[in-house]
């Protein structure tokens, strides 16, 4: 496995509407761990932290939009000596601060809050897909297909973070020269993909120019299978959140996503969503750079 930065190891919201927050994500699938009156905190089979918070942290760099928002994307490191090593990349022109909990906080070049921590142990269990039959192509003989089951995200797989046009290109550098981060696919008028070290995913992080504003994008949670995006889908329905986008597929990366968006009050900006599955990518994979949206 290549050293370096794992996976996303939490993601932070600073929120206004806690109880809508955490029937959210408790409907998209996610196991509630802790709760208080200001803050929740969530976990995916694979260990990873989601955080919500209504005040938060006044030691986190300053909100860069209006009301809720992400405000912090925690990365997972192999290595204690690896850590170090980034950390010190990044503290070349800015403040780090130790937190007792072992992660390194500090603000990427646009203003989010970047933290750096020890990978947890991966715990996800996993589960095969379904098997799908197609004409000449018949691996389910004489077993009817049955429901997944309550769906439950097996991780954040990746995180976009909107960014301004001004600067966008040492926004991408500072995450891959400091970070170690890959570019794997360029959209030129809209932003950059981009995977970690140690993640085989055709991206794990997009950083969007597009809207030319920081704000926040979207989180990913990646299901086993198919039906389970389909399931996870028709139950946020069923619980009364409304579709944003309709059933698509990246074409690069090849995943199949349902978005899904809230009415009423907004819990958390952007647009959480199931995704089902991703493309790997091997470590010799050329960057691709798209000249169109």
């Amino acid at each position: 496995m290549a050293v370096g930065i794992q996976r996303i190891e939490s993601v932070l919201y600073n929120v206004e509407d806690l109880g809508e927050c955490v029937r959210f994500f408790e409907d998209l699938g996610l196991t509630l761990a802790e709760r208080d009156d200001e803050r929740a905190v969530f976990e995916t089979l694979a260990g990873q932290t989601l955080r919500l918070a209504v005040p938060v942290d006044p030691d986190l760099p300053p909100a860069l939009e209006p009301g809720p928002g992400i405000r912090e994307v925690v990365w997972g490191v192999d290595t204690p000596a690896e850590l170090d090593a980034i950390v010190a990349r990044v503290a070349a022109d800015r403040e780090v601060r130790l937190s007792g909990d072992g992660v390194h906080h500090t603000a990427d070049e646009t203003g989010f809050g970047l933290g750096l921590t020890l990978a947890r142990p991966d715990k996800t269990g996993r589960r095969t897909p379904s098997a799908a039959n197609t004409w000449g192509n018949v691996s389910r003989w004489n077993s009817p297909l049955t429901s997944v089951g309550r769906v439950r995200p097996l991780r954040m797989c990746h995180v976009a973070l909107n960014i301004p046009k001004t600067g966008r290109d040492e926004a991408v550098a500072f995450y891959v020269d400091r970070l170690g981060f890959v570019p794997t696919d360029i959209v030129k008028p809209m932003g950059v993909f981009m995977r970690c070290e140690g993640d085989a995913d055709q991206h794990n992080f997009l950083l969007c120019h597009r809207p030319d504003r920081a704000s926040t994008n979207h989180v990913s949670f990646e299901v086993p299978g198919f039906d389970d995006v389909v399931e996870g889908g028709n139950h946020m329905i069923a619980e009364g959140w409304r579709e944003a986008r309709r059933l698509g597929r990246h074409t690069v990366g090849s995943s199949r996503w349902t978005g899904r968006r809230w009415t009423a009050a907004t819990p958390t900006p952007g647009r959480p969503f199931h995704w089902h599955p991703p493309c790997c990518c091997r470590p010799s994979c050329h960057r691709c750079s798209t000249p169109s949206a």
